[in-house]
């Protein structure tokens, strides 16, 4: 029976939205409907902490699971760290997270509200993105994969032969929404990034982040557009661009376009550092539910062209790029497999 089985939650703390999933003890998914709630960031990290316990206790009852059943929780979060489970400067949280030992608070709030202590592992949340999605992407092969995930920032991973992400010497491996991308092909000036880097970071040229800018150097172009006309702060309207995309919206799709071209310049980059078999595009704009079949395969076919002509022959043989399978799950799901993993060692 179901409410026999030992579960493993995942906590994906991101900072806009968090989300919650959660794996069986053999790594099947519990569920693939998406719980998720505002991370809360703004009001700063007991806000947060808070949050999230409750949000796992909401999935806990929506699938008729106890706290009993809980025998380890994921977390995934955005890097870099000051050393495990401890915020650096974030680029896109406050700067009261940094310094802030999530690991320890976390840990406490989840043992005060199932009652134990509950084992708890912390990861950078493209790294466990990238754990869920290869196992997905190379089936019964041992492709390497290289997961990008744009949200409100770009979530990264390398993920090896064995299913392990790299990690790095400092918890800073594949930080690689903060390489620069290549302006001169992208016709692009070097915006600032939210990390405080002013060399044009990948991340500002390919999520949510860099929206603001992207749209503000547009709409000159579309002086009859609405959101030309509209007088809400420009990072307001920015959100509204994703949902003019399906409409086929002329601004919406020139964007979205710029931003796949640079996303498939970057894993040019990547390829030739890492040579993976596999690159999974992940993040909400390969949300089926989120987004059309059309708008998906116009962004993926962007990237694979723009990505081509800079690899070797070879590369362009085998390299295989897809939609990643969990959508805005990923890193919730990669986080319970973790701590799935972490109880098996």
């Amino acid at each position: 029976m179901a409410s026999e089985q030992h579960v493993y939650i995942g906590t994906d703390g991101g900072a806009t939205t968090s989300k919650v999933g959660a794996v069986w003890h053999d790594g099947t998914v519990v569920s693939t409907r998406l719980l998720q709630r505002p991370t809360r960031s703004a009001e700063g990290p007991d806000a947060v902490i808070e949050g999230w316990v409750n949000s796992v206790r909401e999935y806990l009852t929506l699938n008729q699971l106890t706290w009993d059943q809980v025998e380890g929780v994921g977390l995934s979060i955005p890097g870099p760290f000051q050393r495990y489970g401890v915020f650096d400067k974030s680029p896109n949280l406050p700067d009261s997270f940094v310094g802030f030992d999530v690991y320890t608070a976390y840990a406490s709030a989840l043992a005060a509200a199932s009652g134990r202590a509950v084992p708890l592992v912390v990861g950078n949340d493209g790294n466990y993105g990238g754990v869920a999605e290869a196992a997905r992407a190379r089936g019964a092969s041992h492709a390497s994969v290289v997961m990008l995930a744009p949200g409100s920032g770009l979530g990264c991973a390398f993920v090896d032969s064995h299913g392990l992400p790299l990690d790095g010497d400092t918890l800073a491996g594949m930080e690689a929404a903060h390489m620069p991308a290549p302006l001169h092909l992208l016709g692009a000036r070097p915006y600032r990034c939210g990390c405080g880097r002013e060399w044009g970071c990948v991340e500002v040229y390919t999520t949510l982040s860099g929206l603001p800018y992207l749209l503000e150097e547009r709409l000159p172009d579309f002086p009859e557009h609405e959101l030309a006309r509209s007088s809400a702060p420009m990072r307001e309207r920015a959100f509204a661009l994703r949902g003019l995309a399906q409409q086929g919206d002329p601004l919406a799709l020139a964007i979205f376009d710029f931003q796949a071209r640079a996303l498939g310049l970057h894993v040019a980059s990547l390829a030739m550092a890492l040579d993976p078999g596999f690159v999974v595009i992940g993040g909400g704009l390969m949300d089926p539910e989120a987004t059309t079949e059309v708008f998906r395969e116009r962004y993926l076919t962007i990237i694979r062209e723009s990505a081509m002509p800079y690899l070797w022959p070879a590369q362009r043989a085998q390299i295989t790029i897809v939609p990643a399978a969990l959508g805005d799950l990923s890193q919730s799901i990669g986080a319970a497999l973790a701590a799935l993993y972490q109880s098996r060692a």
